[in-house]
């Protein structure tokens, strides 16, 4: 396996794989050594883990719980279906690449299944699971405050998804219930490894597909002719993060967003122009003409929905799906009711 794309959750088989022996022919399996050890430390580095296992469902959770397991494993998927379909459920709900995804198994055909429905996920034998932590794809540039607890994260907004399921009335009113907090600042050198950090894992609302590292963001950040924007998401279950990023080029007639991505763990939140809006608003208040750099990545049709909708028209296109839209001021959209807007700095 020669991809170093930065591995996002690691989905794991059971039997002979995280414990050795076969859970329904002798309750005494024993954990492989090490793997333990070796899960936690993924975690904190902000890798995720999860289960695609031909078991029992009541035992096998019983089990990891007594092996003090159970906590990190997010949409567990422990039944009798293929393991292609769970596989597809996992990455349904934690919406990340299926290519952000890593197969564990001992067993070739579960692979080759796995691997023939969904050939962008990576395979492993567990054989090799000892050989994982110094891969580069396990091995993230930075460990960020957001990327150690991005498991929680997901913890909570399961905790969200189950009190959205069981909510009777209007979307609306639930996402009130939550009592968002969007918070906008300019960048500060602390918040740029996770801008480095977003602009590698976000695919989907991603506007031009470009990567930066730390000292490109800080070059950005230091000059007077860009602004750099964060933004924080929080509600009555807990943190999502920092969570958006903006770069807008200020020039001496207009504006230019030469990059805006937002993580895709809040587009169900209705979250997703809040920060664009902002910058629409503060180029219109400043009588700039607004400028936004779109490329077609395959993966971020929906950042484009979102510049159109917000008012963006589409000035060029080049063979490489490479884009310049300029906003119409004439339109512009009040913030969602149902969130608090906090602007800083």
């Amino acid at each position: 396996m020669t991809s170093h794309k930065e591995v996002k959750c690691v989905i794991w088989d059971l039997d002979n794989t995280v414990w050795d022996g076969v859970l329904l022919e002798s309750d005494s399996v024993t954990l492989k050594p090490g793997i333990k050890e070796m899960i936690s430390m993924l975690d904190k580095r902000g890798i995720l883990h999860s289960i695609a296992s031909k078991n029992d469902h009541v035992a096998a959770m019983e089990k990891l719980t007594h092996l003090g397991l159970e906590d990190y494993f997010l949409y567990p998927q422990i039944n009798w279906n293929t393991k292609s379909h769970s596989v597809a459920e996992i990455q349904k709900s934690l919406n990340i690449g299926m290519d952000s995804l890593v197969f564990i198994d001992d067993q070739e055909f579960e692979m080759d299944e796995v691997k023939h429905v969904h050939p962008d996920i990576r395979c492993f034998n567990a054989s090799e699971y000892q050989s994982l932590l110094d891969m580069p794809c396990f091995n993230p540039k930075f460990i960020t405050e957001d990327s150690a607890l991005r498991r929680k994260m997901y913890q909570d907004d399961v905790k969200r998804k189950i009190a959205e399921s069981e909510y009777i009335g209007p979307g609306e009113d639930f996402l009130a219930s939550l009592n968002m907090k969007f918070t906008i600042y300019p960048a500060k050198e602390s918040d740029l490894q996770r801008a480095e950090e977003l602009t590698i894992r976000t695919n989907q609302l991603n506007a031009t597909g470009k990567t930066y590292n730390y000292d490109e963001l800080n070059a950005y950040r230091l000059d007077a002719r860009h602004k750099m924007l964060v933004c924080e998401l929080e509600d009555k279950y807990g943190s999502y993060g920092k969570i958006g990023l903006a770069l807008v080029s200020t020039e001496q007639t207009e504006w230019k967003i030469k990059m805006m991505l937002v993580s895709c763990r809040v587009v169900s939140r209705g979250v997703g122009t809040v920060l664009l809006n902002y910058i629409i608003k503060e180029a219109k208040k400043a009588n700039k003409i607004l400028l936004a750099d779109f490329k077609d990545t395959g993966r971020n049709r929906m950042m484009y929905v979102n510049l159109r909708f917000a008012g963006f028209k589409e000035l060029s296109r080049n063979e490489e799906g490479e884009c310049v839209l300029m906003h119409d001021q004439a339109q512009t959209q009040d913030y969602p009711p149902y969130i608090n807007i906090h602007i800083h700095g």
